[in-house]
């Protein structure tokens, strides 16, 4: 069944390919006569996400350094299919490169499943200090030999619970409710042991699901409240996940760019990465003003963190047996925070 999924992606890909002029099209070349080597990236976000942004201020920046040799044509809305789609396609030599969530890589990495483990990172600054170290660039290489590797992180914020009449103040509020969460055994996990219900949606799905009371609320970054500030009364910052989002590229893509190439492109991603974060801030805040004034959706700070985190200690310790690739990954980002706690 893989197989067919990869030759049906592969075919698909390739028509893709075809009609656009992009990867594994005929060589062209600049104004002095070089070869231009054409990267095709996939991401499911819009034209005016920061995301999509961003990866156009990235492309500019390697078409600039490396002198007219290496152009990104950029495809997002999920044209090219699901993140697990174009992974799949990057597998399969139809795509070179994509934006993912780490929890969808976690599928082909347990090692990436570290990064969707509730409260592992403290806050944010503990979550920028590890997603910038050597210790997260092992990481990046753990699919190396699946056919991709990933090349820099962009934030995606801390995923919160957001309802459409009750506060979540404590793992007891969510004690009945109906909360939509990804499709992931690590969320459904979360929600176990908070006490919730998880419903598995599309994102699609979430705003007639509690505009039509199928779930009582969802999980996610404030910027969810885009798309859903109309069917939300209360947004809780419980901050029980910060998930990145992740740039990958085909290792053979990779392995095929010059050495120059590559320092051009890494510069070019590690730059985005940076810019990236002061633009994610902004757009957190942003939507915030937003969903305050237009929607009246009231922010909810006094959660007791303390008790959802407790409430969650069990997966630390099922992933100590179940996933210990995994939990290797979670010491080594708890004991960032641990070293950081004890020198201030």
């Amino acid at each position: 069944m893989r197989t067919f999924q990869l030759t049906l992606l592969a075919l698909l890909g390739a028509a893709v390919v075809g009609v656009s002029g992009c990867a594994n099209a005929a060589p062209s070349v600049n104004a002095s006569g070089e070869k231009i080597t054409q990267l095709k990236i996939g991401h499911n976000m819009a034209e005016d996400h920061a995301v999509n942004i961003a990866i156009q201020g990235m492309a500019d920046e390697v078409k600039e350094t490396t002198a007219d040799t290496v152009e990104m044509s950029i495809y997002p809305n999920g044209i090219l299919g699901s993140e697990t789609d174009m992974i799949l396609q990057i597998q399969a030599g139809a795509l070179d490169m994509a934006k993912v969530s780490a929890s969808t890589l976690g599928n082909f990495s347990s090692e990436f499943n570290a990064f969707s483990v509730p409260y592992v990172f403290d806050d944010r600054d503990h979550f920028y200090e590890f997603m910038d170290s050597d210790a997260a660039k092992e990481v990046f290489q753990s699919t190396r030999d699946q056919g991709f590797i990933a090349l820099t992180w962009l934030d995606s914020g801390a995923r919160s619970f957001y309802t459409a009449d009750r506060a979540i103040r404590e793992p007891s509020d969510l004690k009945g409710l109906k909360i939509r969460t990804m499709d992931s055994q690590m969320a459904i996990e979360m929600m176990k042991y908070l006490g919730g219900s998880a419903t598995v949606l599309g994102y699609s799905d979430i705003y007639t699901g509690m505009q039509q009371g199928v779930i009582d609320g969802a999980e996610n970054n404030i910027t969810a409240l885009r798309d859903h500030g109309e069917v939300t009364k209360y947004y809780c910052f419980d901050e029980h996940t910060r998930i990145p989002d992740i740039v990958i590229i085909s290792t053979k893509v990779w392995d095929s760019l010059t050495p120059d190439q590559q320092d051009a492109l890494q510069t070019a991603a590690d730059n985005m990465t940076e810019k990236y974060k002061q633009s994610w801030a902004d757009f957190e805040e942003q939507v915030e003003e937003e969903a305050k004034t237009k929607y009246d959706v009231e922010f909810v700070d006094d959660v007791d963190k303390a008790a959802f985190q407790e409430a969650c200690q069990p997966i630390y310790d099922e992933l100590k047996t179940s996933d210990p690739d995994c939990y290797k990954v979670v010491e080594a980002i708890r004991s960032m925070a641990d070293s950081s706690s004890s020198s201030s």
